[in-house]
């Protein structure tokens, strides 16, 4: 983290540097030097891990760490939660860690897309303060079902801005699908409030803006994505400067052992049998192609500050690893869990405390494998596409996550191969100018255009498809 950045979050929060186990008699410029005697607790176990090399941009400074540091002592009152895409997969697992949880962890605020029948159940059950509705709906008649509850209801594209900056919201766990949750996000974090994210595309088209937005206001942005949680935990075992490189692991998806000719004719009933997670239908088209695992590079490389070359990517079929870190001695630290999203959720939920979970446990009683593979760039070229897009920067992620939802629609509608997908947002890519530092004008204009390109390149493609079929009768 570059001084600039260092001085700024001096003036936000700097008398929350200090907890049990420091000496308020130490200076802030000795922090570094400070070490611990007795019990370790976590909270001294993050100032260790705030110790910063120069960051990878001096606009962004070294990721989550020292926004961590700096307020981590106010994360435990953090307990009127905000989930936004309550119905989707990830949500409803979030709503059930609430009521795992208990008093004093509350939703106060759930918002759903389409599915209207599943967050007024929702509503009904966890008596929320705030109901919204992004998608067009039948206002009335939702409002009418949701009056005895005496929540407000707020309805359409800034609706989930609107619950993120509500001042009964504390924090706000970010569920959307796609790049609709950037808004939210970036108001979340402006607000000053922790922003539990698992949205990862909100990072993958304006990494740089979210970090420094964080920065500003000294918001923490806590990763609920398994293998981000677990790349966070792992680190807390050393300091971040020690860190040699981060090993996200990646199941392989349904495509994992097939040839690459019979990848290129997937119908979408194919991708959609993930052989281990239970998603919604864009993320599990994604992790068939892999562009899940590509925007979780770009992910990471933005929320812990590093560079495209410390980020590696393994075929680990189990999913019971479920991301490595390792250090400059040599040390490999993992995380190990069975393959369910409420422990990551419930992480970010009581951060910087752990109690007991909702979530299954892992048997050591019962003899079973780990296995590790390197990933095949030539099947999976997403991975390619996204090192390429990492070590470029500017507006590429924008672009790239652009295409590909454009991309991952038309083939669940029936209108593109699964192989298309990936060409479809290389070509975008390569047909982009790319704004280097570009401001979030910049980013939605890439994003609009990437839409519109990616859409052109399929209709041409079908087009192209439909003449050689007539020519070959």
């Amino acid at each position: 983290m570059t001084k600039t950045v260092l001085k700024k979050q001096s003036q936000f929060r700097s008398q929350h540097v200090f907890h049990k186990g420091f000496s308020d008699s130490v200076p802030p410029q000795n922090l570094r030097q400070a070490r611990f005697s007795g019990p370790v607790d976590r909270r001294q176990t993050i100032n260790r891990v705030a110790e910063a090399t120069p960051p990878r941009d001096a606009n962004v400074g070294a990721g989550l760490w020292a926004t961590l540091a700096a307020t981590v002592s106010s994360l435990p009152l953090s307990k009127r939660i905000a989930i936004l895409g309550s119905t989707g997969s990830i949500g409803c697992a979030a709503v059930d860690v609430i009521e795992h949880l208990g008093p004093p962890y509350r939703a106060v605020a759930l918002s759903g897309h389409s599915n209207c029948d599943a967050l007024i159940a929702q509503a009904k059950k966890l008596r929320p303060e705030i109901v919204a509705v992004t998608a067009e709906c039948d206002r009335a008649a939702i409002e009418d079902q949701l009056h005895h509850l005496g929540c407000e209801t707020f309805f359409g594209p800034t609706a989930l801005t609107e619950i993120a900056t509500h001042p009964d919201v504390d924090a706000v766990l970010s569920a959307v699908v796609g790049a609709a949750g950037l808004p939210a996000a970036i108001a979340t974090v402006r607000a000053g409030k922790p922003l539990l994210l698992a949205n990862k595309e909100s990072l993958v088209v304006a990494g740089e803006i979210l970090m420094r937005e964080a920065h500003i206001t000294a918001a923490p942005i806590l990763p609920v994505d398994s293998e981000h949680s677990a790349v966070f935990q792992a680190m807390q075992s050393g300091r971040r400067n020690e860190i040699r490189r981060v090993i996200l692991t990646a199941s392989g998806g349904p495509f994992r052992n097939w040839p690459a000719d019979k990848i290129e004719s997937a119908t979408p009933a194919d991708a959609l049998k993930h052989p281990v997670w239970q998603m919604g239908s864009k993320i599990t088209i994604d992790s068939a192609t892999m562009f899940n695992k590509a925007a979780e590079i770009l992910e990471a490389i933005w929320l812990f500050g590093l560079e495209p070359q410390q980020v590696e990517v393994v075929i680990h079929p189990e999913s019971v690893v479920h991301s490595m870190v390792e250090f400059c001695d040599g040390s490999t630290i993992a995380q190990l869990s069975p393959p369910n999203m409420r422990l990551p959720i419930q992480y970010a939920m009581t951060y910087p405390e752990r109690c007991g979970g909702c979530g299954p446990r892992l048997d050591l009683t019962k003899s079973f494998s780990l296995n590790f593979q390197p990933p095949d760039f030539e099947r999976f070229p997403a991975l390619r596409i996204a090192f390429d897009v990492a070590r470029r920067g500017g507006t590429l992620g924008a672009v790239m996550n652009a295409a590909n939802e454009v991309a991952v629609e038309a083939f669940l509608r029936g209108r593109t191969s699964f192989g298309s997908i990936a060409r479809t947002v290389e070509e975008t890519i390569a047909r982009h100018t790319i704004v280097q530092k570009p401001a979030l004008s910049d980013l939605l204009a890439a994003d609009h255009w990437a839409r519109a390109e990616a859409a052109k390149l399929l209709t041409d493609a079908a087009e192209t498809e439909k003449l050689t079929g007539a020519t070959a009768k």
